[in-house]
């Protein structure tokens, strides 16, 4: 199904107020790219390499990081292999919000 630019904003409108309905916590745009990047690519991911994905800055993706790890969306984790560097890593709770974010959408989807 394709969408017009209309419908397409009033989905994503429809999306953002069934979340807030539901008491889904309230993520950026730039939270909810690197968290979506770190659950649909294959891992390993790193600040370094996130950053230059989104093509975004470092400090950018460390709060985003930061927020995302409040809420147990990710953990970090030092890489064995470089002690410089941080792997982020998926969680239970982020694969279930995730799923419920997308179980919402689809329902929004069938709205349009």
């Amino acid at each position: 199904m394709q969408l017009d630019p209309k419908q397409a904003l009033s989905l994503w409108h429809s999306v953002t107020l069934a979340g807030m309905t539901e008491g889904q916590p309230d993520l950026t745009t730039r939270q909810m790219a690197v968290l979506l990047h770190v659950y649909l690519a294959d891992p390993p991911h790193t600040v370094r390499g996130l950053a230059a994905i989104l093509g975004i800055s470092k400090p950018a993706v460390t709060r985003a990081l930061d927020r995302l790890g409040d809420l147990g969306f990710i953990r970090r984790k030092k890489d064995d292999a470089d002690k410089r560097s941080i792997l982020v890593q998926r969680t239970v709770a982020g694969s279930v919000f995730l799923r419920e974010f997308g179980d919402l959408a689809s329902r929004q989807a069938e709205t349009v």
